[in-house]
């Protein structure tokens, strides 16, 4: 079982950073790949970043690509999301989650385990 805790969302001008973390409970956060979707209202959740174990491969969805970046520090049990140039469009909550698939870590399916959820607003 992993539990996931996210943190740093709020409100900021679009142009702006955010980075959000997400703290998972559990000795072996290492061999889960992790994934950042976001919801926007009246919206699907969608994918937005994976990583895969530590030193593997990262992923993003083509509207964030350039301007997000996903790492880990496993030593710390934590998944970033840094967001740079941040976009109104950008304003959804945003869910971290664990999976212990090895592939499709892009889709929601194969993810276990999810956060809570953090607000990221972005004014215009």
């Amino acid at each position: 079982q992993v539990q996931l805790v996210e943190s740093g969302g709020g409100l900021v001008q679009a142009g702006g950073s955010l980075r959000l973390s997400c703290a998972a409970s559990g000795r072996t956060f290492s061999n889960y790949p992790m994934g950042w979707f976001r919801q926007a209202p009246g919206k699907e959740r969608e994918f937005v970043a994976a990583i895969k174990r530590s030193g593997g491969s990262t992923y993003y969805a083509d509207s964030v690509k350039g301007r997000f970046s996903i790492s880990r520090d496993d030593a710390k049990n934590t998944v970033y999301l840094q967001m740079n140039s941040l976009k109104p469009e950008d304003t959804a909550v945003y869910y971290c989650a664990a999976t212990r698939a090895m592939l499709g870590i892009t889709t929601q399916r194969a993810y276990d385990f999810w956060g809570q959820g953090t607000q990221v607003t972005v004014s215009s």
